[in-house]
């Protein structure tokens, strides 16, 4: 097992197979002409697939694959097959882009549930946020997936004024199909302007949904980040991640492995762990891996231990999203 010094086990590892992607979304990377890592310095396919087996050798469960986009990477597929071979439950975060496409490549890696990342359904304003016109071939692929009974879950990132008003229209998607909408506190990164007065809360999405509907809360899982509801005569879901209004880092079980092969014990940690430099000079990662699992801090990676009106997001050490992986 991998354990912190809070008594945490970590078996959940979160991969990101690249910074690259093929939106241009605000909250997410920087600006529009964004250095992406060369190619280089990023992980091949052969270490992607021996660090996966050293964390899965360790107790590792879950393996999740983010990005950037994922799927924009040449050898996604490759991966993904690999990984697929692993005895863990493999899963994927994507823009949706790309699912029609590799569709029999998620499959035969036996991927029964898909996150996918939709911040509004109004095209015009999906333009606006990703700066990519693709709105209908998004919601396409997700038709797709559907068809296909491969689980969706969306994810939301709700900002106050721009897509706050949204909120029971995705709801109203839930009511025939059997899809969970996460919708997912704003959170700050480096350069994504990110500021209190964007930040619309867990209690002020509930407020809004239960103008509409009844909610019950659905029992959560161990280690959940979500907290999830259902409403009566629904197919669907929905569910809020509140790690600004109500964290959950006491059952945290996850790490980070960076595109560019560092690890991160946390979402908001300011320290990384080099695996991959290790790795290539031939040297253990496994102590690297534990000494930094056993370093986390205990809520939010010691950074947002202040309420979050009080947070100056200029101040805090951290990646953009886009580098993390999410």
């Amino acid at each position: 097992m991998i354990e912190d010094s809070f008594g945490r086990v970590h078996d959940y590892l979160r991969i990101s197979l690249t910074d690259n992607c093929n939106f241009r979304c605000f909250y997410c990377m920087p600006e529009e002409d964004y250095d992406f890592t060369p190619a280089s310095r990023l992980m091949q396919t052969d270490e992607i697939i021996h660090l996966a087996e050293i964390f899965v050798a360790q107790g590792v469960k879950k393996i999740r694959l983010t990005g950037g986009e994922p799927l924009v990477r040449k050898d996604a597929a490759k991966i993904i097959e690999a990984l697929g071979k692993l005895p863990v439950e493999l899963a994927i975060t994507t823009n949706g882009t790309r699912i029609n496409e590799l569709l029999p490549v998620l499959q035969a890696a036996n991927i029964k549930n898909i996150n996918i990342s939709l911040d509004t359904l109004q095209p015009e304003k999906f333009f606006m946020i990703t700066r990519r016109d693709v709105f209908h071939q998004v919601k396409s692929n997700i038709e797709l997936l559907l068809q296909h009974k491969i689980g969706v879950k969306l994810n939301m990132v709700v900002m106050k004024g721009l897509n706050d008003n949204e909120i029971l229209d995705f709801i109203a998607w839930t009511k025939h199909n059997p899809i969970q909408v996460r919708f997912i506190e704003f959170m700050p990164f480096s350069g994504n302007r990110w500021t209190s007065n964007k930040l619309f809360s867990l209690e002020e999405i509930l407020a809004i949904i239960q103008t509409e509907h009844t909610i019950l809360p659905v029992e959560a899982g161990p280690n959940d980040t979500a907290k999830s509801y259902m409403i009566p005569g629904h197919d669907g879901s929905f569910a809020v991640i509140s790690t600004m209004t109500s964290p959950f880092c006491s059952t945290c079980n996850r790490m980070r492995l960076t595109a560019d092969g560092k690890l991160k014990n946390c979402l908001f940690s300011k320290g990384e762990t080099d695996l991959l430099t290790a790795l290539r000079a031939g040297e253990e990662v496994l102590p690297l891996i534990r000494s930094s699992i056993w370093a986390k801090e205990k809520e939010l990676g010691g950074q947002l231990h202040t309420h979050f009106e009080n947070i100056d997001a200029e101040l805090l050490t951290n990646r953009s999203m886009i580098t993390i992986g999410g």
